[in-house]
């Protein structure tokens, strides 16, 4: 089975196809040379993963798959959430987001957050969502430079290190990408084994 996940980040393609493993074909935007700025609008993870997605089922036809992620900070009422990757404003990097994050989390003592991802599948025509989500805590610095966005500052529940202290593959086994990932790919197995 070929699926099309439209992504060119090649992190979230290196993520998916550890996951999905030898059973499902991952190929990339670059791969059906898409190289379309695809907005992402909704104000919701959901939103932005459907529009992704339907974008690519109705230009290019390919059964295909979106994600969304965000960053839900308990203390920030859920912020940055949707807006996770440009938490401090449009040019910004990830360095500057988790700035801004560990700026507005001054003083507060309450560190809880959780890692959303939504996985938007097109097949057919039909559509389906899946949720993935790890609960963790913000550190009050950065910890490790391995991973992206904001894994320096993100501490999954039961563990001591960061993220971006963890290999890839101990990553992959706990994160929200992996479990909205394995919700994906269960339902693949069952609808087309």
């Amino acid at each position: 089975m070929k699926l099309v996940f439209a992504t060119n980040n090649k992190h979230k393609l290196e993520e998916v196809r550890a996951i999905l493993g030898n059973t499902i074909e991952v190929l990339s935007l670059n791969d059906i040379d898409c190289h379309d700025d695809i907005p992402e609008t909704a104000d919701t993870l959901e939103g932005n993963a459907l529009i992704k997605a339907r974008y690519i089922y109705e230009k290019f036809g390919v059964d295909c798959f979106a994600d969304d992620t965000g960053l839900e900070v308990e203390a920030l009422n859920g912020a940055p959430g949707v807006y996770s990757a440009r938490y401090a404003g449009e040019e910004c990097n990830p360095e500057a987001n988790m700035h801004k994050l560990l700026h507005n989390l001054t003083g507060k003592n309450n560190r809880n957050a959780q890692f959303r991802t939504v996985i938007a599948l097109i097949i057919k025509g039909e559509e389906k969502l899946f949720n993935g989500i790890v609960k963790g805590t913000i550190s009050n610095e950065k910890m490790g430079d391995a991973g992206f966005g904001y894994d320096p500052i993100f501490i999954p529940e039961g563990f001591t290190e960061s993220f971006a202290q963890m290999t890839s593959d101990m990553k992959n086994s706990i994160s929200h990408r992996y479990r909205a990932s394995e919700e994906l790919s269960n339902y693949l197995k069952q609808q087309y084994d």
